[in-house]
């Protein structure tokens, strides 16, 4: 695999038709698009970010991708709900606690400061033994990625999530650049 391909990563999660599951910091959108043809009719995917533009776009990449496929109208746009989240503070994302089954962040926390609040925020939406995918960058690559300094390595990525209350399952392939971990929700409370 090159490039992270959203597509691929997602059906490496095996997701059922009819969960809820939310994108954090969706940006352009394309995680959410994968996961909304992979939860089916009856699955809902929360795509949360904080920029209204990028939110504006994706609804309209999902209305057009309905009329590309011919699917029937608002088939793919309507699993798909934008939400303007600032997903640094608490309730951020704005979802009800307990609500979502799986939650995406890709990309995403190598660029906020308040990284174990955005952990956190994924706790407090997920049911319980509901899981996380975290898929970042494994280096800068001369620029494409993230500031060395920027770079979120593995071992960091595990311990914020464990202190969050996230029970380290396994590694997946996540494209030459990133590197994909999934967690579990324990039942536990995160730590304050």
């Amino acid at each position: 695999m090159a490039f992270s391909k959203p597509q691929e990563v997602v059906a490496q999660f095996h997701l059922q038709s009819g969960l809820t599951v939310a994108d954090f910091g969706t940006g352009s959108g394309a995680y959410a698009l994968a996961l909304a043809r992979a939860v089916g009719a009856a699955g809902r995917v929360y795509a949360v970010d904080i920029q209204k533009e990028v939110l504006a776009r994706l609804a309209r990449e999902a209305k057009a991708s309905d009329l590309e496929a011919k699917l029937p109208r608002g088939s793919l746009a309507s699993r798909i709900e934008v939400i303007r989240g600032d997903l640094e503070q608490t309730q951020g994302s704005t979802l009800a606690d307990q609500s979502v089954d799986f939650v995406v962040i890709a990309n995403l926390l190598f660029q906020v400061s308040a990284k174990y609040n955005l952990v956190r925020e994924a706790k407090r939406i997920l049911k319980s033994n509901g899981q996380v995918a975290f898929i970042d960058w494994s280096g800068s690559f001369g620029g494409l990625g993230p500031k060395p300094e920027q770079v979120l390595l593995p071992a960091e990525a595990k311990k914020i999530f464990a202190e969050a209350g996230f029970v380290f399952l396994h590694e997946f392939p996540a494209g030459d650049q990133h590197y994909g971990l999934l967690f579990e929700s324990d039942s536990q409370k995160p730590k304050s």
